[in-house]
This record gives structure tokens, C-alpha cells and sequence, in this order.
């Protein structure tokens, strides 16, 4: 099932269970109780769970790259250390370095598929897992989330900066560094454009709120802000974002998709939006290279 086959309500249900408002029982339970065109919602809703497997795109053993983890310091963090999966192009670099921050559920395989095909484009990729001082991405998204909402939030963004310091600083970088993230990711992007300022040279949000008007004063990055069509809770913000952006002089472009729901960079739910999700991702390499 595709996304535009599915009702924009169950959609909408869905960003709620993603986010944490409702669990994965009460998202069932509500879409078995509704009906679009006089059919039971439920086959939506569960077309829309991930499927991680059957969405890999560059396997691990693809001969362009060399992927392994690596962990590093991370003072002011959660617990001091990280783990990250670093992804490199075959050959000796420097390579154009890129950090890929996950969603609200740790390092999950669709977020290490998105650094392996980065490496298969040229650059050095690194996918810090937030959840890594607590243990790592347990195995699964909704245990992923409950223990991502369990660790201090101005903790996490500081293993993130501590993450985005480590590439910066790799032998193998040339140094000007570039970011982008999906959902909780995306506002990270956003964060670190701020807090780390010239250091990151460009950054790809892909719908996640933004930073305060003061935070946006530091940013001195080039933006490329990738935005759904059906998005409520991040397209109501982005006024105010787009007036802390405009009043800082911040040099960004923002895509709306049509036809596009939160989420559609991801292949591996049905919220996926092939010709969107492409266009986003060529948009997005031209931009970083």
C-alpha cells in the first residue's frame, strides 16, 4: 500500500504513535475502530509499520564502502561515551564529511541504510546512536522510543555535538561539514547549525522543527530545509522559524513535496513517497557536494 492510497487521518494516527502520544495497542485500537469508505482503517495502520528488511538499499558488504562502529568521548553527555556507525567510501580521502542524526527511536537499520548510501555517494558518513549510553538501539522502534524519551534530552544534543565534533576532527575528513536528520533529527540539524556555527558549512532538515530566533543567530551555515505537504505540528511552526531565519540573515531554500506526509524519506514504511524522497535526495547530494 502506498502512501497515496492511505487516508491522510490514519497518517496523521500514525505521527502520533510515532512521536509517543499513543502507543502501538492504541494506535491499532483506534484505526480498527475507523472506517474510510466504509472499510476498517486497521490494514492502512498496519501498512504503515516499518519493514527494515525488505527496505535496504546498499547492503553492509556493498564493495564502494567500509562501514564499522566506532566509539568516542563525549564529556557533558549522557554518560560520557559514544557509539556511532562511520561509513567511508573505498579509498584513501579525505572525504566530505556527513552527519546523520536518526529519528526519535535511537539508530534503527533504515538510519545506518541512509550513511551506507551517503558512503556509496562519496562522502564520509557518520550515524551517532543517541541511545548508546543507555545500551544502543534495543532491536526495535517502540522500545527504541521509550528508552530515548527515558535519557535527559540536553544530554543527548550534546552527545549529538560531541558526535558532530568527532567527524569534524576525523583524519579522514576534509573538515567542512555537513548535516541532516529526519524528524527529531531534523531539529538536531537545525540545533547544531546553531550551536556548532561555522563549523558546519551546510544542513538538510528534513521535517523537524526549528531553533529559537536567538539560537538562529548563530548559524552560518546554508540550509536546505525539506518539508512534507501534510505535516501540521512542523508547518504550523515553520512561520515563526522562517522569521528567525529572515531576521539573522540565514541563507536557506525550503522544498515543500507535494503530496507528502512526515516521514516520506522513508522507504521503509508506506508513508515512503518514491518520486519525493529521490528528488529530495538529489537535491540534497548536489547541495552537499
Amino acid at each position: 500500500m502506498t502512501a497515496e492510497k492511505i487516508d491522510p487521518e490514519v497518517i496523521y494516527l500514525y505521527d502520533k504513535y510515532c512521536h509517543g502520544e499513543i502507543d502501538r495497542r492504541e494506535f491499532m485500537r483506534r484505526a480498527s475502530v475507523m472506517t474510510i469508505g466504509g472499510v476498517s482503517a486497521l490494514a492502512m495502520a498496519t501498512s504503515l509499520l516499518p519493514r527494515y528488511a525488505e527496505a535496504q538499499t546498499i547492503s553492509f558488504t556493498d564493495e564502494r564502502i567500509k562501514a564499522n562502529y566506532v566509539n568516542y568521548a563525549s564529556p557533558g553527555g549522557n554518560s560520557g561515551e559514544m557509539r556511532g556507525y562511520l561509513v567511508q567510501p573505498v579509498g584513501d580521502g579525505p572525504f566530505t564529511p556527513v552527519l546523520v542524526i536518526h529519528e526519535n527511536r535511537g539508530l534503527n537499520p533504515h538510519i545506518e541504510d541512509v550513511a551506507r548510501r551517503f558512503a556509496a555517494a562519496g562522502f564520509l558518513a557518520l550515524a551517532p546512536d543517541g541511545l548508546a549510553p543507555a545500551g544502543g538501539y534495543p532491536g526495535n522502534d517502540d522500545d527504541g522510543r521509550t528508552l530515548q524519551q527515558s535519557l535527559d534530552g540536553d544530554k543527548m544534543l550534546q552527545d549529538m555535538a560531541n558526535s558532530a565534533e568527532y567527524l569534524y576532527s576525523h583524519e579522514l575528513a576534509t573538515g567542512d561539514l555537513r548535516i541532516t536528520g529526519f524528524c527529531y533529527g531534523g531539529y538536531v540539524t537545525n540545533f547544531l547549525a546553531a550551536k556548532l556555527g561555522d563549523k558546519v558549512s551546510a544542513g538538510a532538515p528534513f521535517y523537524g522543527r526549528g531553533v529559537t530566533m536567538e539560537e538562529a543567530a548563530n548559524i552560518s551555515a546554508e540550509l536546505m530545509i525539506q518539508a512534507a505537504e501534510d505535516d501540521r505540528n512542523i508547518n504550523a511552526a515553520w512561520p515563526d522559524y522562517e522569521a528567525a531565519l529572515n531576521a539573522n540573515n540565514v541563507n536557506y531554500v525550503r522544498h515543500m513535496y507535494p503530496g507528502t506526509a512526515h516521514g516520506f524519506h522513508n522507504n521503509s514504511t508506506a508513508r515512503f513517497h518514491e518520486e519525493a524522497a529521490q528528488l529530495a535526495w538529489d537535491r540534497m547530494i548536489e547541495f552537499f557536494s
